[in-house]
């Protein structure tokens, strides 16, 4: 069992065969006391040195404590990225409480199953997050204001009443739950995923890959209720490094705070890397001090992979994983440019798995679903111990594997080749129908910026797919254009019975593209 406690000597270390996150940052404070540790984007950026940060956790820890608080309880966060945020975050897991990292995008309706489902005491929002959560929430969960919301307790106020620098007597362990994340909401009912802290330990772990390091700064655009941002930021802190924070993307915003602070890393979604690459005014600013961009989250087009490559310095991994863990793939597209068509390979530690539809693993080379087994596996699905044995597939010798639920197949030099998500297959006139090849047909047409299929019901085929496109700033081509473009590239059953222009593709604040939306859109439309 690991300690918490509030001794200032420095005692762990990221070499060390497990350690606390809290624990980290307390050393990094006793020997780096007035490196930044974080900022962020507000009008005034508040920034927290490391000694700033160590203080104020213990304020936090300690006034949750005071508030009946225990180990294993869980408090919930609903706002955008601040620094206050993260010290609210930092200071409960110093307390041994969970986290539950809520999207102030979501409904009310999803918002208020998250907070009922996460069993949270406590619920910290900024005005967007208060706007958003209903304000009779079930179970009554105290509120306090990360900034000005009218009639809440402010931090400050909650937090003046905790004692500086008292021992906590808190005991966590590895398999101790660190945060829930919920899945986005968008289908179903939300399920929180229980991330322990031999996971983000793990997390860290990996990072080294992405040469973190002391002097690391390290630029988020992303927020922290996501899975994405948070396995970059919790390492970027683990290792000593500088976290700056963004409230919201803005392109120009993104580029100058890389300049002004010297990024080195960073952590973006594909239609991020997309949007900074149209960007007109990318390569006005200096961004030589790059050591590594990281993607995950969302598909990520070769094309695109190559253009960054091309014009931006510093190296670039693709992180190919799942919110519920079981395995990662690592493409370094620095290294291995040849390979920017697939995700990489197994990350040390990580082992994976392809399986049939009836639960049996194929022969080397061949389709099927990809399973994963590391150190970093969910505990399971809080409360839904039904969802969690569905997530799990265990091999003959009994050993534990999450199923990721994409399709996909290992190439003869390892690497990971993802076909389609399984439940975005369309099976058109009794054919499989990959919505992703299509999707990489559609990117190579000069004039189209971003492009998604989904099949739509038909009385013929059973199911056809239909496109959604968003054209470059000069793109003339037409919908029938592109239609004939593509169905002369293909076979009968993969041919495109509509192509619709959209300004934009509807996605979730991580840039994932919500294809239920899409799927309504074309029964609109369609007669």
């Amino acid at each position: 069992m690991t300690h918490v406690n509030t001794e200032r000597i420095v005692k762990y270390s990221v070499d060390d065969e497990f350690a606390l996150l809290a624990d980290l940052i307390r050393q990094h404070a006793v020997t780096t006391p007035l490196k930044l540790a974080i900022t962020d984007d507000t009008e005034v950026p508040h920034e927290l040195t490391y000694a700033d940060l160590d203080a104020q956790m213990d304020r936090v820890a300690s006034r949750l404590t005071t508030a009946g608080l225990q180990a294993g309880s869980t408090i919930a966060i609903c706002a955008k990225s601040s620094s206050a945020y993260a010290s609210i975050f930092l200071g409960a897991l110093r307390a041994g409480i969970a986290v539950a990292p809520l999207p102030p995008s979501a409904t009310t309706s999803t918002l208020t199953k998250m907070l009922v489902d996460s069993e949270a005491k406590l619920v910290f929002l900024d005005s967007d997050g208060n706007a958003a959560l209903p304000q009779q929430a079930p179970g009554h969960p105290m509120r306090v204001a990360l900034d000005a919301c009218p009639g809440l307790l402010t931090m400050e106020a909650w937090l003046h009443s905790a004692a500086s620098g008292i021992a906590l007597g808190r005991t966590v362990d590895a398999d101790s739950a660190f945060n829930i994340i919920y899945s986005s909401g968008t289908t179903g009912e939300p399920k929180g995923v229980v991330q322990s802290h031999r996971m983000r330990w793990a997390h860290i772990q990996r990072a080294r890959r992405y040469k973190y390091s002391a002097t690391s700064v390290t630029l988020l655009s992303t927020p922290l209720y996501s899975n994405t941002t948070l396995v970059a930021f919790f390492p970027a802190l683990a290792f000593g490094g500088t976290v700056v924070l963004m409230s919201k993307f803005d392109t120009g915003k993104y580029l100058a705070l890389c300049e002004a602070h010297r990024a080195t890393h960073t952590m973006l979604v594909p239609v991020q890397y997309l949007r900074l690459m149209q960007h007109e005014g990318f390569g006005q600013h200096n961004l030589s001090t790059f050591v590594m961009k990281l993607c995950s989250s969302a598909p990520f087009p070769a094309a695109l992979k190559s253009e960054v490559l091309a014009r931006w310095p510093g190296g670039l991994t693709e992180i190919y994983g799942m919110t519920e863990g079981g395995g990662s793939c690592l493409l370094e597209a620095d290294v291995y440019p040849g390979k920017l068509h697939t995700v990489g390979r197994p990350a040390p530690g990580s082992e994976f798995r392809v399986i049939s539809e009836g639960g049996t693993e194929v022969p080397e080379g061949s389709l099927g679903e990809i399973v994963g087994r590391s150190k970093g596996m969910m505990t399971g699905y809080h409360g839904r111990p039904g969802l969690t044995s569905e997530s799990e597939w265990f091999d003959q010798e009994g050993r534990r594997y999450i199923r990721t639920g994409d399709l996909g197949r290992f190439d003869e030099d390892g690497f990971l080749i993802l076909v389609d998500r399984i439940k975005d297959l369309l099976i058109s006139g009794g054919f499989n129908v990959y919505p992703r090849d299509l999707e990489d047909i559609l990117h190579q047409h000069t004039d189209i910026s971003e492009a998604a299929v989904t099949g739509i019901p038909s009385e013929e085929w059973g199911e056809s797919p239909a496109a959604f496109v968003v054209l470059k700033p000069f793109g003339n081509a037409t919908p029938a254009d592109l239609m004939r473009w593509v169905n002369n590239q293909v076979g009968k059953t993969q041919r495109l019975v509509s192509v619709t222009l959209l300004k934009e593709l509807p996605r979730n604040a991580i840039g994932k593209v919500l294809k239920r939306e899409l799927r309504q859109l074309a029964r609109l439309e369609r007669p």
